[in-house]
């Protein structure tokens, strides 16, 4: 395990249920699309990975498949067991996971890669695990971020708040550039045929205080770095994030945060 990998395990730990009460919207509205990339459809035999609260697993129980899937944070997988009692879930995390080459027909990640130490061995898992001819198909957040994910941390750096110096980032041999043909080239170097990889833009329909709720709470690395600040300077980022989002908030008060994931997929 590398250190950013320990980082993530600390950085997510106990935190499903702010998880699910704030960003989990968001990170549900490609679900459908992956789906479909993986060719899920009834009676596939289907691997979620990083399942988070379940929006995946809930999804692909509905096509009519056999659904398993994992996460490394037991508070997520049991909100994903309450959200989809049809599928089996288990505990489990990138790079090793406790199943037989070729077990599933489709094997997808919703955003899973964001948070692995070595992206291109967590495909290879990826690939071994699914059948000959069987579909990977994973998202990831593009870089540059779209607008609305760059909000918050837009009011950190308003706020003067700077990224701690024990975030570990990922070895440059393990990164690559967060672009459709960056992603594209990473499944095909971990081994996935036919690689091909699209853009997935959105707006992401919430309110302030909802948004603001996961940072607060330490929800992903910029929750830790928000929630480490003293109360006073916490106080500072929200206000900034108030002034930054009237940039972004309709005519009803609700923000409307643009968004930008890729889709990648490969056969194994």
């Amino acid at each position: 395990m590398t250190a950013f990998d320990e980082s993530e395990r600390r950085i997510w730990s106990g935190s499903a249920r702010a998880y699910a009460d704030s960003f989990a919207k968001l990170c549900a509205h490609p679900v459908h699309r992956l789906l479909d990339a993986a060719g899920v459809r009834a009676g596939a035999r289907v691997l979620d990975v990083g399942t988070g609260t379940g929006a995946v697993a809930v999804a692909a129980c509905a096509r009519g498949a056999e659904v398993t899937a994992v996460d490394a944070e037991p508070g997520m997988v049991d909100l994903a067991r309450q959200a989809a009692p049809a599928a089996a879930f288990q505990v489990a995390a990138l790079p090793e996971l406790p199943f037989a080459d070729g077990e599933f027909d489709a094997v997808v990640g919703n955003f899973v890669l964001n948070h692995v130490g070595r992206p291109r061995r967590a495909l290879a898992e990826l690939r071994r695990v699914t059948r000959p001819g069987g579909t990977v198909a994973v998202t990831i957040w593009s870089s540059p971020p779209a607008p609305g994910q760059a909000l918050i941390g837009r009011a950190v750096e308003a706020a003067g708040v700077p990224r701690p110096s024990d975030l570990p980032a990922l070895a440059p041999e393990d990164d690559f550039p967060r672009t459709e043909r960056g992603l594209a080239d990473l499944l095909a170097s971990a081994g996935l045929a036919g690689a091909a990889c699209e853009s997935v833009s959105w707006n992401h329909r919430t309110d302030l205080e909802e948004w603001w709720s996961g940072p607060a709470s330490g929800v992903a690395t910029i929750g830790r770095i928000v929630a480490g600040q003293t109360p006073e300077v916490r106080a500072g980022i929200k206000r900034h994030l108030e002034a930054l989002g009237k940039e972004f908030t309709g005519p009803d008060g609700l923000l409307l945060l643009p968004h930008v994931a890729l889709l990648a997929s490969g056969r194994a």
